[in-house]
């Protein structure tokens, strides 16, 4: 057998990963209604970017097939690489679908405030009641008048775009975004539930 060839098992792991990675997210993203699933076609994933954090795997670049070359050590590489990204690949449509219920988008929002922002739970309280008050963390929520949508009431909803262009179905994009505006606009929750108290939007 030819030094340089992959072996007919590791051959059956990579397809069988392939395979059930495109089942996963086949079904984690379908939704139920009425009529059975629904799949969305707006609904994507945001990788978040990090300095540690490869968003793309080259699956066509060159493996170096030098004499000598180890091989068989550059494919393990690839692989664990592979998997890591799946597994927040998986990770994050989790955190998507938690945020679609109330109770798992305040719970997505709370992590994010407090992992991302230097917000402590005060911060959250006042959060939790402004977007109480805006749109009950509904990330379906549409004011028919003015045309706000999702759960912080994006004025235009468009404004989200720059998140993430899934954010008619994604309530995670939604949460980002309503965070990255409280802070650009008001420096923190507080203040923008205390605008939102003085003038009935903020």
């Amino acid at each position: 057998m030819n030094r340089f060839s992959i072996s007919n098992s590791r051959r059956f792991k990579l397809r069988a990963l392939w395979t059930l990675v495109g089942s996963f997210l086949l079904i984690s993203t379908a939704q139920p209604t009425a009529y059975g699933l629904d799949f969305p076609m707006t609904t994507s994933l945001s990788l978040p970017q990090s300095a540690n954090l490869t968003t793309s795997i080259a699956f066509t670049s060159e493996i170096d097939l030098s004499e000598g070359a180890a091989l068989y050590t550059q494919l393990d590489l690839r692989e664990e690489l592979f998997a890591s990204q799946m597994a927040l690949a998986a990770s994050i449509s989790e955190q998507v679908e938690m945020a679609r219920s109330i109770i798992g988008a305040k719970k997505v929002a709370k992590s994010i405030m407090f992992s991302e922002y230097d917000w402590e739970e005060d911060q959250y309280t006042c959060l939790n009641r402004l977007w109480t008050k805006e749109s009950h963390w509904n990330y379906k929520a549409r004011n028919k008048r003015s045309g706000a949508h999702g759960i912080p009431q994006a004025l235009p909803a468009s404004r989200m775009d720059v998140v993430g262009t899934d954010w008619r179905t994604n309530p995670v994009t939604q949460i980002r975004w309503g965070l990255r505006y409280i802070e650009a606009r008001y420096d923190n929750p507080c203040k923008a539930w205390a605008k939102f108290k003085r003038s009935r939007y903020y």
